[in-house]
């Protein structure tokens, strides 16, 4: 049987692994192609290199005088290594990377000789066409103007033949349509903020910098296997497809010998990735089939979201190279485990100091306990809108299944620290006694090891856990930007670390407190604020959600519902306060990530349509056929006995009718539905529309497809089955 499915079958069985050459140690090729400290000593005079460092370490704009030089010297950089265009490089709000590439290459009117040229101004601004990207309603579609434009805290680099320059992306009106602008405008306030409260510990903290280490989950599927199935090509996952017999419940998948190509295809992505700066330290099979991850190391928040945005584009151009197809989607198959990008966060000081990490002295564990009781309230205070942070089409098939985090969230802290807190906010109110103090720190906060990474066991259904010396933040789905999470954690952060330093202040003005009787006594008190939020417990049970419930804690579990904190009264406030992002823009982004939501379900919708009937329907029909000839011809034989010898075949016969019928139905009333909720006006309608009206047809229409699947004979089914596509190698 010649069809697709078996074609690719063929093509995938014989592949051979591609060979990979090691370049070097990655010590000495990581940050070949980045324009980095070292090239930029290299390249740039003394003032232009001074220029690009205060930008970066202390936020003062570079005069365009001094960018012509840095032009010069990026360029000539770029020209030795081969390059010849170059591209600003920037995060639209399509989930996706954007890029325009403009050659070096220049000729003059008069015709004189052709010349390599790029100078500041073109470092500095270029102007995409903001009307075609999302911006929700910012910008009509005759108002095209809108602006790049460079961040010298995110360096350069050149993949192929081109020079990346990261930018930022705003609107002619000076709106944000990025990722990365609210990014920097809410790492900006929560340095701010917390160098303010570090003050009180050490007068010599100048920064505070947030930090960020992802871990990237994704599938490999050979190329011609993605590309037999229409629902991975056209939407990233897989609408139907009964399970495999043999899925993860071996667990033999897990941490397990890397297959061959996939191993190949791991050290060639880690080459470039050396060559671009991305410093991937982890690789591992994943638990599902065919899943695997990769991890970095810590990095400044804004060059880690940059560099997950960049990996993501190279995972894919990298797999073209060996025959593979990266499925990023966060639940790509049923029945097995999904993708996440856990998002490990902290803070740290220019002193050196982890924020989130106790010391050995009393007054050093104060600051830890500052920060982390700090970063829990703010986390109770802000919930809903925390859950938002993650919400997507793609993201609600993977909350709350066996291996996310639920989309109630909560905190997890350990049986350790819960301990700590609980003692401390049972030590008595007011002002602290020199025993009663000397108590506290010598006995509560000192009862904090040195080194907190072991000291309870993890808990992988907490969507929100500390991990020894950081939070991680496990809800964010695989797909996503990490901007989005990482604007919404920081800004919420530096909120409460500004409410924290002003109540600590009162304290001290008004009551004559001392400063640590002040910041113990606030302490104490967040401690029993933000109680509900923090739990220890299985985050998938009933019963969590009834507790959670009764808590107060809020249980979002589709996007539309969780959307709307984004624009709630509080957000707005909150965002326009820190200067993250005005009105504007706040509504802008929910009115696009519903229609991005409302888009995806319909694009899914009609796939399976399309599948439904064009596939599986014909399919069925073929092979009912066959029954209903093997059906006459024992008729023939046996004559009116002939029902004894063919009960099974009628059965059968039956059975599929049942099933095509109900098939045809179903997307009949799908698409009607559809075709309502494209008649409402608002994008908060349409998505509702599609989320409670239109989705939930999708398992309806799956269920009879898929005992289709086991019905019909195996040489004649289309499409590519799940043992095929996670189990090939």
């Amino acid at each position: 049987m010649s069809t697709l499915r078996f074609k690719a079958l063929s093509e995938t069985t014989n592949r051979k692994a591609v060979e990979v050459k090691e370049l070097d140690r990655k010590s000495i090729i990581f940050g070949s192609n980045v324009f980095n400290d070292k090239s930029m000593r290299q390249f740039l005079t003394p003032e232009a290199y001074k220029a690009v460092k205060n930008a970066v370490q202390h936020g003062k704009k570079i005069e365009r005088k001094l960018a012509d030089y840095i032009a010069m010297g990026m360029k000539e950089w770029a020209l030795s290594k081969g390059v010849t265009h170059y591209t600003h490089w920037f995060q639209p709000l399509t989930g996706a990377t954007a890029e325009k590439h403009d050659a070096f290459f220049e000729t003059s009117f008069e015709g004189a000789d052709p010349v390599e040229k790029f100078g500041g101004s073109q470092l500095v601004q270029q102007e995409p066409d903001a009307s075609s990207f999302p911006n929700g309603g910012i910008r009509n579609t005759f108002e095209a103007r809108g602006y790049t434009a460079w961040d010298p805290t995110s360096p350069a680099f050149i993949f192929g033949t081109t020079l990346c320059i990261p930018t930022v992306f705003v609107s002619y009106t000076g709106e944000a349509l990025d990722y990365k602008t609210p990014l920097l405008r809410a790492l900006a306030a929560v340095d701010d903020a917390a160098t303010d409260v570090c003050r009180y510990f050490d007068k010599n903290v100048k920064k505070v910098a947030a930090t960020l280490g992802w871990e990237q989950e994704y599938f490999l599927i050979d190329s011609s296997l993605a590309n037999s199935r229409p629902d991975i090509t056209l939407t990233g996952r897989t609408l139907l497809g009964h399970a495999s017999a043999k899925g993860q419940q071996l667990d033999d998948h897990y941490f397990g010998s890397i297959p061959t190509r996939a191993l190949n295809y791991m050290r060639d992505l880690e080459n470039e990735c050396m060559l671009l700066g991305i410093p991937v330290k982890t690789r591992h099979n994943e638990v599902a089939p065919n899943q695997f991850e990769l991890a970095p190391i810590f990095e400044e928040a804004n060059l880690a979201v940059d560099h997950n945005s960049l990996l993501m584009d190279v995972m894919g151009k990298v797999a073209e190279r060996h025959n593979f197809r990266v499925l990023m989607h966060e639940k790509p198959f049923k029945g097995v485990n999904g993708s996440g990008k856990h998002n490990n966060w902290s803070l740290s000081t220019n002193t050196g100091i982890n924020l989130l990490s106790p010391g050995k002295t009393p007054m050093s564990n104060l600051q830890f306990l500052t920060f982390f009781i700090n970063t829990i309230k703010a986390v109770y205070q802000n919930e809903e809108l925390l859950r938002a942070a993650i919400a997507s089409a793609s993201n609600d098939h993977r909350l709350g299944a066996n291996e996310a985090p639920p989309a109630i969230i909560s905190v997890f802290i350990g049986e350790q620290l819960t301990k700590v807190l609980e003692e401390l906010e049972g030590v008595s109110s007011g002002k602290l006694s020199p025993q009663e103090k000397t108590s506290l720190k010598l006995n509560v906060v000192g009862k904090i090891p040195d080194v907190l990474l072991d000291n309870t066991d993890r808990n992988r259904t907490s969507p929100f856990a500390f991990t020894g010396n950081k939070f991680e933040f496990r809800a964010v789905g695989s797909t996503a930007n990490c901007a989005n999470a990482m604007t919404i954690l920081n800004t919420i952060v530096a909120k409460q670390l500004k409410d924290f330093k002003k109540e600590v202040d009162a304290l001290i003005a008004d009551k004559g407190m001392k400063k640590d009787d002040a910041i113990f006594n606030i302490l104490r008190e967040y401690i029993k604020e933000s109680k509900n939020i923090l739990f220890e417990g299985d985050g998938y049970s009933e019963e969590w959600e009834q507790e959670a419930a009764k808590r107060g804690l809020s249980n979002n579990k589709t996007t539309p519902k969780a959307l709307k904190a984004k624009v709630s009264e509080k957000s707005l406030a909150l965002f326009q306060e820190l200067n993250v992002m005005n009105h504007v823009e706040m509504e802008a982004r929910y009115e696009i990530e519903l229609e991005e939501y409302t888009k995806k379900i319909q694009i899914e919708g009609r796939v399976l349509s399309d599948i439904a009937r064009n596939h599986v329907v014909p399919t069925a029909i073929r092979y009912q056929n066959i029954l209903i000839e093997n059906v006459k011809g024992l008729k023939e034989i046996f004559g009116k006995d002939f029902e004894n010898h063919a009960g099974e075949q009628i059965a059968i016969i039956k059975e599929i009718s049942g099933h095509i019928a109900a098939i045809n139905s179903k997307v009949a009333e799908m698409t009607e539905e559809r075709k309502k909720a494209n008649k409402l006006e608002s994008a908060e309608d349409m998505a509702a529309a599609y989320c409670d009206q239109v989705k939930p047809y999708f398992d309806v229409i799956r269920e009879h497809c898929d005992k289709l699947e086991l019905l019909v004979d195996d040489e004649l089914w289309t499409l590519t089955k799940y043992r095929e596509l996670l189990f090939t190698r």
